[in-house]
């Protein structure tokens, strides 16, 4: 597996069109979604969210959504990474994870690897990330990677608290 990030316990990797069924499989679980106001319904539909979503922002900016797996083993527990939003004009931190592999410190431990490759290798100057306010775990996996709240706000639709987080090696 050719990881684009590793850190102690994970490998993060590019996605290919071959994972349209993880990501199916990992948005089947309604508590999973249960904030992300993005339901895939078939593996199809993820097939075409990798296609016209995912696949395109590592050729366009060199980052994106990263696969997620566990060292030991290589089981895929879901996904973490930076996104280019133009609407925006933003880079986003996001990620989404099985539920058996939640509270393990995981999210966190990809998400502070991904901030860290944003700044250290791509020079990106602000990263962003967003949370669903009642969505607690997103919320403190923000705040332990040393993410400041900005505001409340309404973005694409739902209500959403951002936080940023600016390059200390550039500013």
């Amino acid at each position: 597996m050719d990881a684009v990030i590793e850190t102690s316990r994970l490998l993060l990797r590019t996605f290919t069109i071959n994972d349209a069924r993880l990501i199916y499989d990992l948005n089947k679980d309604p508590e999973v979604v249960r904030y992300t106001y993005d339901p895939i319904t078939d593996p199809e539909h993820a097939k075409n969210i990798l296609e016209t979503v995912i696949l395109p922002q590592y050729a366009l900016y060199n980052h994106g959504r990263w696969a997620v797996h566990i060292k030991q083993d290589l089981e895929f527990i879901g996904w973490c990474g930076l996104k280019y939003r133009p609407e925006q004009n933003e880079v986003d931190l996001g990620y989404r994870f099985k539920q058996s592999s939640w509270g393990k410190g995981y999210a966190t431990e990809a998400a502070f690897a991904s901030i860290k490759y944003g700044f250290e290798k791509l020079n990106l100057s602000r990263i962003i990330g967003r949370a669903v306010p009642g969505n607690t775990g997103s919320l403190k996996v923000l705040e332990k990677c040393g993410m400041q709240f900005l505001r409340e706000e309404v973005v694409d639709g739902h209500p959403a608290k951002t936080y940023e987080l600016i390059n200390p090696l550039i500013h």
